[in-house]
């Protein structure tokens, strides 16, 4: 199985520098064109399923890229990004004002820290996997799977073995990471962005 893992494009509250979680968003103008050339990078290519996150962002990014392939969209709700409880929908300086010791275990990287009313990574990387490993059992054989930069990014740690403590990727909007799974779990390429062009944009982490 193949894997093309795409990270949704540009959303409102990326550009703004909020913090979506598992709130939807709608993409911005930018975000749009990243989806366009996102399904234009993978339109010769022979997928038979698109696979996606129900949130806004993703689905929408999905939908563009499946018209362009002339395929439906299957839903997978465990590849939603991070519930991030009481830090969604505020920048990253309020949460340090109106939370800061959740703050500072966030920032500790302790895979295990549950944001109030939220998940931790460690709960986030479970559930990935699990999206992940249902998808190799359906039968598929090139998917194109559209997420979000945190579940995504879980699902690469959980399968490779990277220690949750760790957080060594990091996904742009409109990037694609290419996945071969067969015997073993392989990261071919990550966060590859030539496609976007001037489309570009840093994008937030959640």
């Amino acid at each position: 199985m193949k894997l093309y893992c795409v990270r949704h494009g540009e959303t409102t509250f990326n550009f703004e520098g909020r913090i979506q979680g598992q709130l939807d968003s709608q993409l911005s103008p930018l975000g749009i064109r990243q989806c366009q050339a996102v399904a234009a990078a993978l339109s010769a290519l022979d997928i038979d399923a698109v696979v996606a996150s129900p949130l806004r962002r993703a689905l929408d990014t999905a939908e563009c890229i499946a018209q362009r392939l002339s395929r439906s969209v299957t839903l997978e709700p465990r590849l939603v990004e991070i519930n991030a409880g009481i830090f969604q929908g505020h920048c990253w300086q309020e949460i340090g004002q109106r939370f800061p010791d959740d703050a500072v275990r966030w920032r500790s990287q302790d895979p295990d820290y549950r944001i109030p009313q939220g998940e931790s990574r460690r709960d986030l990387m479970a559930r990935a996997r699990e999206a992940f490993i249902a998808m190799r059992e359906a039968g598929y054989r090139n998917v194109v799977v559209v997420a979000h930069g945190g579940s995504l990014s879980a699902a690469f740690k959980s399968l490779l073995e990277v220690p949750a403590e760790r957080n060594p990727f990091e996904l742009r909007n409109g990037s694609i990471s290419t996945v071969v799974w067969e015997k073993e779990f392989k990261l071919l390429t990550l966060n590859e962005t030539a496609h976007l062009g001037d489309a570009m944009s840093g994008g937030g982490d959640l």
